[in-house]
């Protein structure tokens, strides 16, 4: 499995396998002590499972990172949002770099750059891409370990949902083009995820039932073709009950912009679907045409959605279903703050138990009967 042998010029070169039929490495040394030397060190690496490729740090990160994506088993909108981060973020600063060659203070200044450009979230996410790939490329046993340790990661914001006002959902239906209006309404009055949206087709929508049926969401649309896939969770798929107003509006769109290939309802000025791209960059100018606060984005129209049910004594478990979340804690986590507080009535449950118990139950009652007098 190992051997050395003389090469003509004098040098002794190094043989050895990975494993029993596994391609041949070599390496030359200008001295035979230096080869078995090596080699003592690299069978011994092999026994114990220590072994890092001697040429495996000189691969390019984007060349490992580009094998890593295309191998990994992820939902149709996780694989194309790893290709845009490490597209734009990483690709830039480290995928010229041989991967063996990135220190851990370079992983910093990088992550410390993107702070200026990113949002702490944004950024976190980036980040545990690459890492992964790091720790990857050990596993693989192209470098002996990752330099993606004790990174200090700027500190997210995670500030409580500030729903939107029903005058600020209003003011911006009322200052988008018209072609878009009917997307805001059924946007902030069926609760769907931008994708679902994007990717609602007619057949899913049952104007006798009042309901729509969400089992798909709009990936991408290259070339103007759109490309669907399920939902973010097992949860997403889900029956949404369709308010009137919803409806209404749902109808009278589909009469003045009929749906042509592919059946969508919501489409751009070309029939064609719509762009994540394009859709913000027209949010962006409503938004400030509305005065919305700059923070908000499409997300809060769901957001909004949940407020409204909540505001009207809808359960955790309703709003769970409605949004499609996989737990009750989930919905709970983001929109807790958000259910009314139960104070008096806590008050209220323990002195009625617990008054008679302390004797206190007589006294409260004469206090209440001297104070009406």
């Amino acid at each position: 499995m190992a051997s050395i042998d003389k090469r003509p010029d004098g040098r002794y070169r190094a043989r050895w396998r990975e494993y029993p039929g596994g391609p041949q490495k070599t390496r030359q040394f200008a001295r035979k002590g230096d080869a078995q030397r090596f080699l003592d060190t690299v069978c011994g690496d092999l026994a114990h499972g220590a072994y890092v490729d001697p040429a495996g740090g000189r691969t390019l990160f984007r060349d490992y990172a580009e094998q890593w994506r295309t191998a990994q088993v992820h939902r149709p909108t996780t694989a194309a949002a790893v290709e845009t981060f490490l597209r734009l973020h990483a690709y830039p600063k480290l995928g010229g770099r041989p991967i063996g060659s990135v220190r851990r203070s370079e992983i910093q200044a990088w992550v410390k750059a993107l702070t200026g450009v990113l949002a702490p979230a944004t950024v976190e996410l980036v980040y545990r891409w690459v890492s992964a790939i790091f720790k990857a490329a050990v596993g693989d046993r192209l470098i002996a370990s990752s330099p993606c340790i004790r990174i200090a990661l700027p500190k997210r914001n995670d500030a409580e949902v500030v729903p939107l006002t029903v005058t600020e959902v209003e003011a911006l239906a009322a200052a988008v083009p018209d072609r878009y209006r009917a997307l805001i309404v059924f946007a902030a009055g069926m609760g769907l995820r931008q994708g679902e949206c994007f990717g609602l087709t007619v057949d899913r929508v049952d104007f006798l039932r009042r309901r729509v049926r969400v089992d798909r969401q709009l990936i991408s649309a290259r070339g103007g073709v759109p490309e669907f896939g399920p939902p973010k969770t097992k949860a997403g798929f889900r029956t949404v009950p369709m308010p009137d107003v919803v409806g209404s509006t749902l109808a009278d769109h589909l009469a003045r912009y009929r749906p042509r290939q592919f059946a969508l309802v919501f489409t751009n000025s070309w029939c064609n679907p719509l762009r994540r791209s394009s859709v913000g960059e027209m949010w962006h100018r409503a938004r400030k045409e509305a005065g919305l606060p700059e923070w908000a984005t499409f997300h809060d129209l769901r957001h909004f959605y949940a407020s409204l049910l909540i505001a009207k004594g809808s359960s955790v478990k309703t709003v769970q279903r409605r949004l499609g979340h996989q737990s009750a804690m989930e919905t709970l986590d983001t929109y807790g703050h958000l259910w009314p507080d139960s104070d008096d009535e806590t008050r209220n449950a323990v002195d009625g138990v617990l008054a008679g118990v302390t004797g206190q139950g007589s006294s409260r009652q004469a206090a209440l009967a001297a104070s009406a007098q």
